[in-house]
């Protein structure tokens, strides 16, 4: 009996031995993985690594951008109205998809002088097609004007290395064409870098119409205009 007591105590502790020499072998495998370059979790095939579920580390900032208007660009104007009989001002709004142009910035962050954005009037639309006709016609007088260009001069907030992701506030200063008059004009807003090489943002600028000598609308039971015009921008620039 005290044999086959010896001879069971035997296999188990061989056994034992063989489980603990199996998992040191495992764990000197995993250790030696996760020193290697692209082993581990962030290796190939990894969460983190190529073919993983991770996206790709974002682009080191760039100085200089050549900024190209892409799909999802608008203008819009807004002015307050009034009309006879209601109490209450009605805020009009017109856009235009017709947005089209390119920004220049050079790699110490000044302005290209061939940076231009155009804005094609004519397809200014809003919730009333009466209100569109007499300001293609009569306000903007689109068939000797038809576009509004900005072209800037000046651009602030947007660092000199030009990142690929986070959010910054936006100064652009440049001259505004309506009507055939130019003046100097600052939009202020928010812009948003993108990894996939997009920059995407809105920014506003305000006027009165008589600064691109325009001539406020007066038609039907519209008893009045705010005398203040805002101007939004909605752009989406590619980069390269």
């Amino acid at each position: 009996m005290e044999l086959r007591m010896l001879s069971g105590f035997k296999s188990t502790r061989a056994a034992s031995l063989g489980f603990a020499a199996a998992a040191a072998l495992f764990a000197a495998a995993l250790s030696l993985s996760a020193q290697m370059p692209g082993g581990g979790m962030g290796g190939p095939g990894g969460p983190g690594g190529p073919g993983g579920g991770g996206q790709p580390p974002t682009p080191p900032p760039a100085a200089g951008a050549h900024l190209d208007i892409i799909a999802g660009s608008s203008a819009a104007y807004k002015v307050t109205e009034q009309f006879v009989g209601i109490d209450f001002p009605n805020d009009a709004i017109g856009t235009s998809t017709g947005v089209s142009g390119t920004i220049i910035i050079n790699k110490d962050g000044s302005i290209d002088p061939s940076s231009k954005l155009t804005v094609d009037l004519t397809k200014l639309s809003s919730d009333q097609d009466m209100r569109d006709n007499f300001a293609r016609t009569r306000v903007l007088e689109t068939a000797t004007y038809p576009n509004a260009v900005f072209v800037p001069t000046k651009v602030e907030g947007i660092p000199v290395l030009i990142p690929f992701n986070g959010q910054s506030g936006v100064t652009l200063t440049g001259n505004l064409t309506i009507h055939g008059v130019t003046k100097p004009t600052v939009f202020k807003g928010i812009v948003t870098f993108n990894r996939d090489n997009t920059l995407a943002g809105i920014a506003k600028t305000t006027f009165t119409w008589s600064t691109f000598s325009l001539t406020p609308p007066k038609i039907g039971r519209l008893a009045n205009v705010s005398d203040n015009v805002e101007l939004t921008i909605v752009f989406r620039f590619k980069r390269s």
